[in-house]
């Protein structure tokens, strides 16, 4: 596969690999991405030997009015990527600088806020297309880029990207060989983050918005129905009225979906808690990556 053009912008070694961060054009948000990679130090061996080889890769998708830069200075995932030989890649959450009136009005729609969605409205849909750019135009840049297997990828969030990473799963069967999510957004059709989000992205018909909706979505799953992971703070401020856990709960048990749901005592919904669970999710997508 051809080497797509990529722009260096960091690299720091981290735990015998290295964690970079790139910029490119996308031709999905129709302005410049950035991308984290962390790069495990067997791919480096690998390099000096076998040429050839493969190694899986895991996506990651932040919350909102986060960078590419908050899961790799936060999470600590450096040492179990290491371990498990596993590609890390993270993209932005949103097109940025693309002069829309109102992006940058709110923490929770527009910048740092593209909730992995296609936008239909027509302020918004030529840029705002972060559903497909992770879905299809992302791995497209990353198999030309790095040494992975496209057959063998996994996606998982936190919050909105929670959100993200089950709707990317349950809307691609066969894509992605597991799913995991920390305090997701579970059914953003009736909650004000995903209401708000929804309504400007997509507009008022509400049809429309359940095919962003993972808790309509896991009943209309086709796909081989591996065990997602969802870890929940038992703490966190936004359980109740943004994320409703329960719901999903809920649908997953009546799809006949398996779903290992935790509700961690004491924990809020910000990055001390992923950090606290994140060697748990790398061992779940592990067993579905080997």
């Amino acid at each position: 596969m051809q080497r797509m053009a990529l722009e260096l912008i960091s690299s720091s070694k981290s735990f015998g690999g290295f964690q970079k961060i790139f910029k490119h054009s996308s031709k999905e948000t129709g302005c410049s991405m950035t991308f984290a990679a962390y790069i495990p130090p067997q791919v480096a061996a690998a390099a000096d030997g076998d040429t050839s080889k493969k190694f899986p890769v895991l996506y990651w998708l932040s919350g909102l009015t986060c960078t590419e830069k908050n899961f790799i200075e936060k999470s600590g995932f450096q040492r179990f990527a290491a371990e498990a030989g596993i590609v890390v890649i993270g993209p932005d959450t949103s097109p940025r600088g693309c002069n829309i009136e109102g992006e940058e009005d709110a923490y929770d729609f527009g910048t740092g806020a593209g909730f992995y969605v296609d936008a239909t409205e027509e302020k918004w849909k030529k840029n705002y297309r972060m559903y497909s750019y992770v879905t299809k135009e992302l791995p497209v840049v990353v198999a030309a880029n790095f040494p992975v297997d496209p057959s063998r990828q996994s996606i998982f969030g936190h919050s909105a990207g929670g959100h993200g990473a089950l709707i990317c799963f349950l809307k691609n069967p066969g894509q992605y060989r597991s799913v995991s999510a920390f305090a997701p957004i579970s059914n953003p059709s009736v909650a004000p983050w995903g209401i708000k989000a929804f309504t400007g992205y997509l507009g008022s018909n509400q049809d429309a918005w359940k095919q962003y909706d993972a808790t309509h979505l896991i009943g209309q799953y086709t796909g081989e129905k591996v065990e997602i992971l969802i870890d929940q703070g038992g703490a966190d401020d936004n359980k109740a009225n943004q994320l409703l856990p329960q719901n999903f709960e809920e649908a997953a048990k009546i799809a006949g979906h398996p779903l290992r749901y935790r509700d961690q005592e004491g924990y809020d919904h910000g990055y001390y808690f992923v950090a606290s669970f994140i060697g748990d999710h790398f061992k779940h997508h592990a067993k579905f990556l080997a």
